[in-house]
């Protein structure tokens, strides 16, 4: 009988039923599939009746997808039904076999009915504006707690796109991370995905996920010589190529993934960690990193976004003069590098905890390029300076950690109040 409502539910909506009812009928066919698995016990026989509602996973998320927002999900669902996973995963490990009764389809349709259930969408673009909306860890939870992901990824991947988009969603999304021991497989995992021949969707969850183990791969020196490898040869290159133009893209015929600004904010974000460590310096160059981040500038500092200029401002001033063409500065305008470091200055304040060993350079840099700013510009970046003082001498002490820091600062800001205001 619920296999016959189930695909009736279908047809319907693959006719693109517009019934009032349809939001409510979805909905409650949501509520009696979660409260199915929540009352299943993995560690117990399962009934003949959860055995089949596990079968029909595939189809319900199916409907999901098609009734597109006509249910509301919750974190709170989310959650359970990510915990039910595990409770499948564990129960699995325990057994030297699989546990007969929930074969390792059903595992992976369990986990993509818990994705689907929340409304993640795997169109390319809408990946990125789900970051941290479709799973909250409350009070009860950490990061920790999600480690079995990592594990599960790991001992079943074996090339399936859909599969490892589901399990790099959640990675990115729970900021899970991996033990030492399996980073190596784990970024071995990530530069697959980040291949050429996979869908977009994936690539880009991959990058996401990435984003998460930035300070590890920052701290290129530490890694073992065999990991070190993998990561400037294979991971560096393939970075890349998740956020530069398809073959033939332009900006006139595909602008939203020339330039998709959650995306590239993700990737700037990475890169900025990157810079931080000079052994990092000559591999971004080499692999057209700096190059594309250049290329960049003009489009983000136009469009007045100022994260993207301050990661661009980190990026750029902590990349030695010398180490770069002549061509590739020059493509830099005095007005662009202007225009780039004022922004920048706007957003330092919401990151000081994050960036204050950068805001010397940039405060050197800032002196260099300022010299063709207008009088109302100046009384802008004295503000805005003023801010970030602030906010340090709040979190630092002039004595002690971030000394230098407050003190740069603090000079640059005490020149430009020293200004004649213009208002």
């Amino acid at each position: 009988m619920l296999l016959t409502h189930l695909l009736l539910l279908l047809l319907c909506l693959t006719k693109r039923s517009c019934s009032a009812a349809l939001p409510r009928v979805t909905q409650t066919l949501l509520a009696q599939f979660q409260g199915v698995l929540w009352a299943w016990d993995p560690e117990k026989d399962s009934t003949e009746i959860i055995r089949r509602a596990l079968k029909l996973l595939d189809i319900i998320c199916r409907i999901l997808e098609l009734a597109e927002c006509q249910y509301n999900p919750s974190s709170d669902y989310s959650m359970r039904n990510l915990d039910v996973c595990r409770k499948i995963y564990s129960r699995m490990r325990s057994s030297e076999q699989h546990y007969p009764s929930v074969p390792l389809a059903a595992l992976r349709n369990a986990l993509h009915f818990t994705l689907t259930a929340a409304q993640v969408s795997r169109h390319p673009l809408h990946v990125w504006n789900q970051k941290r909306l479709s799973f909250r860890i409350g009070d009860s939870y950490s990061s920790e707690d999600f480690n079995w992901l990592v594990d599960y990824y790991l001992d079943i991947y074996s090339g399936d796109p859909e599969v490892a988009f589901d399990f790099l969603f959640l990675l990115g999304d729970l900021e899970v991370r991996c033990s030492p021991a399996k980073q190596y497989q784990f970024i071995e995992n990530l530069i697959a995905c980040m291949g050429s021949n996979m869908p977009v969707h994936l690539r880009y969850a991959a990058l996401r996920a990435t984003h998460i183990v930035q300070e590890e791969i920052a701290s290129i020196d530490a890694l073992d010589a065999k990991l070190r490898d993998m990561v400037l040869t294979k991971l560096s290159p393939a970075i890349l190529t998740t956020v530069c133009p398809r073959p033939g893209t332009t900006l006139a015929n595909d602008p939203l993934y020339f330039f998709h600004d959650d995306r590239d904010e993700c990737y700037l974000e990475l890169i900025f960690s990157l810079v931080r460590n000079s052994s990092w310096h000559a591999r971004l160059i080499e692999d057209h990193h700096i190059n594309w981040c250049i290329s960049m500038n003009a489009w983000y500092c136009t469009s007045l976004c100022m994260s993207h200029a301050f990661y661009l401002s980190g990026i750029l001033l902590r990349i030695a003069p010398e180490q770069l063409s002549v061509a590739s500065l020059n493509v830099i305008t005095e007005q662009q590098w202007w225009d780039m470091l004022r922004m920048a200055w706007d957003y330092a304040f919401y990151r000081t905890d994050y960036c204050f060993k950068f805001l010397p350079a940039l405060v050197e840099g800032t002196k260099r390029h300022m010299q063709i700013a207008f009088e109302f510009e100046l009384d802008g970046l004295y503000l805005a300076v003023d801010r970030v003082l602030m906010a340090l001498n709040e979190r630092y002490s002039e004595q002690g950690e971030g000394e230098y820091v407050v003190f740069a600062v603090k000079e640059f800001s005490d020149m430009l109040g020293s200004r004649p205001r213009s208002y």
